[in-house]
């Protein structure tokens, strides 16, 4: 979509197409589009059943209600906060005191809608036309114009004194894929930084891999998963600075950093815990593993183990039925002998693919059974750990 098709979707024949093309199959969108070209113009219904589609993409992350009435972008659809994610920070925001936000590089609106449903006040700012253009008609589709602000500006030049936050979401993606160089965002960190800093409070979006060295003194640091799945990073000012957090959703379940030394190293012991990506990536297996009473299989190696069972959000927990050296042909004839139908290969440490584990382990099923496959290290060892889901 471009700028141009953007505005004949906003009327009231584009939008009556819109209704009209909703959860088209693509396998019939020849056929729909032949038929709807006979009493609209072509590049219209082109349009529309573009749109069609980014909206069935964009309901995981926004949910099928918002995305029907929402517009997007092929980028903005993959570039944009979780719905989820979005309320949490601005929950956070609102909790903080916060009653206005300057939203710099909003992109298609998702972090801008929802501020404005938290009841705060937001600039939303994007130098791009089309994506601003997108990010207004959102907030007109959602009911929220009257709390959204939307500027078409170069956030360099935007003047936020008047608000009291500052949201920065950087372009981590160029022609080439995603951006793992801090300093190659646009704008860049060190920009992005010295607006918080300028700020009574701040937060700035970033790629969850950022590493550690990199993240300012005066800045709190949150991971957050959202389901399991390691969804962003973000750096906030303002608040705690030094402070390491990992947040969990739904939830949230937070795990506050305490500069705690790595876990000593044991023996395996009868169960196995898989910390939660925003647990690693936050570096806090320490704190983990002490709720866990728990050591690591291996120093370099983010597997706690322990001989009791402790429920906990920060970790998914296995019992482990058997502790075998690596060898791909004593664990087919296993898995032949318990009548295992479904195999599910996991690693830390090791440079086998699952997927060809699974392959050459259970190249056919052999009943109804469930195991899972831990490929690791113990005690520097290349180790097969196999068990269940505890609990």
């Amino acid at each position: 979509m471009n700028d141009v098709s953007l505005a004949p979707l906003l009327t009231p024949e584009g939008r009556a197409l819109l209704d009209e093309v909703r959860g088209t199959d693509p396998a019939r969108e020849l056929a729909v589009a032949t038929r709807l070209r006979r009493e609209h113009p072509a590049e219209l219904v082109s349009a529309a059943l573009g749109q069609a589609r980014l909206r069935q993409r964009a309901a995981a992350k926004f949910g099928a209600e918002d995305a029907e009435r929402m517009f997007f972008t092929p980028n903005g659809v993959e570039q944009s906060t979780r719905t989820t994610v979005a309320t949490h920070r601005a929950e956070r925001f609102r909790d903080l005191g916060v009653r206005s936000v300057a939203d710099l590089c909003c992109g298609i609106g998702g972090d801008a809608i929802a501020l404005a449903r938290a009841g705060i006040r937001v600039l939303a700012v994007d130098r791009d036309p089309l994506t601003a253009a997108v990010a207004r008609a959102n907030a007109d589709a959602l009911g929220l114009g009257e709390l959204i602000e939307v500027r078409e500006a170069d956030v360099t030049e935007v003047d936020t004194a008047a608000y009291d936050a500052v949201f920065v979401d950087p372009a981590r993606r160029g022609g080439r894929g995603r951006i793992f160089d801090p300093e190659a965002y646009s704008p860049p960190l060190s920009w992005a930084t010295g607006a918080a800093l300028g700020a009574p409070l701040a937060a700035l979006k970033i790629a969850p891999g950022i590493p550690h060295e990199a993240i300012p003194a005066e800045a709190e640091a949150e991971w957050i998963s959202d389901g399991g799945d390691v969804k962003e990073a973000v750096l906030w000012f303002g608040t705690e600075p030094g402070l390491v957090r990992a947040t969990l959703l739904p939830g949230p379940r937070v795990l506050r950093g305490r500069g705690l030394p790595d876990p000593g190293v044991r023996p395996p012991g009868r169960y196995l815990y898989e910390p939660d990506g925003a647990v690693i990536r936050a570096h806090l297996v320490a704190e983990a593993a002490e709720e866990l009473d728990g050591g690591l299989l291996d120093e370099t190696i983010a597997y706690v183990t322990s001989d009791v069972l402790h429920p906990t959000p920060y970790a998914t927990a296995y019992e482990i039925t058997d502790l075998l050296p690596f060898n791909v042909k004593r664990l087919r004839v296993l898995l032949r002998e318990r009548e295992i139908g479904v195999l599910t290969v996991k690693k830390r440490g090791s440079a086998v693919e699952p997927e060809e584990l699974r392959r050459k382990a259970l190249p056919k099923p052999h009943g109804r059974g469930a195991l899972t496959v831990f490929l690791t290290r113990v005690a520097g060892a290349p180790t097969m750990l196999l068990g269940r889901p505890a609990g």
